[in-house]
C-alpha cells in the first residue's frame, strides 16, 4: 500500500492553498492524499472536510483522494499521522492564529516534531503555482544533509525542473589582512573547501537522480540571508533539520526557524536521519 500525502485542514484560506499544492504534488509523485481535520468534538467539522475536498479535486481532478476527522490536538493528530506519511502539507496560518503571526503555532509544532518531511505552503500564488521551475536546497557541512538534498532531487527530477544547491559559509578570522579587507588568496583557498561540501553532498545522491538538473551556488554571508535571496526565485526551498530538544525554535534551529517565517515560498523540513 502506498502511503499518502497528508494535508492538514482547518478552513482557513492558508490551509486551502496548502491544499491545492497537495494535490498537485500528490498527482506529481503518484501517491493518494489524505486529508486530515482535527478539532475538539462540539466543532462543526462536516463542511471544512466538504469544502477542502472539492478544491483538492477540482484542483486535481485526478487526485486519489480520502479524507478524516479526529478529535484531536491538531499538532498531535497531524505528527502521529506523519509517522506513516509520504510528508505532511500545512498552510503557514490557520483560523485560531493573529492575524500578524507570520507562521501558525501549529505548523511550527508539527515542523520541530514530525518524523516526515514537513512541507508549509506560504508565498504568493507565482511561488505556489510553480513558475520558477527552480528548487533550492540548503547544504550544511557533514553528513546532516543527506535527507535533504535527496529530497529536492526527487523534487527536481519529478518537476522537471533544476535544482540548486546552496552552502553559505563565513571566512575565518585568519583570512584577513587588514581589519577592512580579506586576502583574496586566501579566501579563494577557504573558497574550495566550502565547493567540495557541495560535492561531498551531491555526489552519492544525484546518482540516484540521473535527470535531475543541479546547480552549485557558494555564498560568504549568512546561511539565512542566503537561502531567502536564493528563495526568491523559486517554487520550493528545501533545508534539513536536526531534532533538539527545548524550545520548538531551538529544535528547528536559529535558521530554519526564520526560514519558516520569512521565506517568499513554500519550504519543505527533512528530518535529519
Amino acid at each position: 500500500m502506498t502511503i499518502p500525502l497528508v494535508a492538514g485542514v482547518d478552513g482557513s484560506e492558508a490551509s486551502l492553498e496548502a491544499v491545492d499544492w497537495a494535490a498537485d504534488e500528490a498527482v506529481r509523485h503518484g501517491v493518494p492524499l489524505h486529508l486530515l481535520h482535527a478539532a475538539p468534538r462540539d466543532h462543526e467539522v462536516s463542511d471544512v472536510i466538504a469544502h477542502a475536498s472539492e478544491r483538492a479535486v477540482k484542483g486535481a481532478p485526478t487526485v486519489r483522494l480520502s479524507s478524516e476527522v479526529l478529535h484531536d490536538d491538531a499538532a498531535s493528530a497531524l505528527v502521529d499521522k506523519g509517522r506513516n506519511a509520504f510528508a505532511l502539507v500545512l498552510g503557514s496560518r490557520g483560523l485560531g492564529d493573529l492575524a500578524g503571526m507570520l507562521l501558525g503555532s501549529v505548523s511550527l509544532a508539527v515542523a520541530a516534531r514530525a518524523d516526515c518531511p514537513v512541507v508549509v505552503v506560504r508565498g504568493a500564488a507565482e511561488h505556489r503555482n510553480s513558475r520558477f521551475n527552480t528548487v533550492v536546497v540548503g547544504v550544511e557541512e557533514g553528513e546532516g544533509s543527506g535527507t535533504a538534498v535527496q529530497f529536492a532531487l526527487r523534487e527536481a527530477q519529478v518537476r522537471r525542473c533544476r535544482l540548486v544547491a546552496v552552502h553559505a559559509w563565513s571566512a575565518p578570522l585568519g583570512a584577513l589582512t587588514t581589519p577592512q579587507a580579506p586576502s583574496w588568496y586566501a579566501l579563494e583557498a577557504h573558497r574550495r573547501s566550502p565547493a567540495q561540501v557541495l560535492d561531498d553532498a551531491l555526489r552519492t545522491s544525484q546518482e540516484q537522480y540521473p535527470d535531475a538538473r543541479v546547480g552549485r551556488r557558494v555564498i560568504n554571508g549568512p546561511a539565512r540571508q542566503a537561502l531567502l535571496e536564493a528563495a526568491s526565485e523559486a517554487d520550493l526551498l528545501v533545508v534539513g533539520a536536526r531534532r533538539r530538544q527545548g524550545h520548538l525554535g531551538l529544535q528547528l534551529g536559529l535558521t530554519n526557524h526564520a526560514l519558516l517565517h520569512h521565506a517568499p515560498c513554500p519550504i519543505a523540513v527533512v528530518p535529519r536521519i
